[in-house]
């Protein structure tokens, strides 16, 4: 089964129920959510950056939307060295 293109890898829990009988239905949802997110990520999906991570490390790749954040190559993809982002 695909996993649907839902556009984005970030993960918010939802709040825990209060009534405890559906804490199973909140854990089913919960761990969806999770596991579609781990698909897109498996999958090699970058989610557009609009602006720079705040403190980035070595290693780290983004995806620049090139317009409000321009890394210096245009929109793309980056790598950063630990110094300066360098277009893919």
């Amino acid at each position: 089964m695909r996993t649907p293109n839902n556009g984005s890898m970030a993960y918010a829990p939802g709040d825990p129920p209060a009534d405890p009988a559906q804490l199973q239905r909140y854990l089913r949802e919960e761990l969806a959510k999770v596991s579609a997110v781990l698909s897109l990520i498996g999958a090699g999906h970058l989610d557009k950056q609009h602006a720079p991570p705040a403190k980035p490390r070595d290693g780290d790749i983004r995806y620049a939307d090139g317009a409000q954040w321009n890394p210096g190559g245009g929109a793309g993809v980056y790598y950063y060295n630990g110094a300066i982002w360098t277009k893919l």
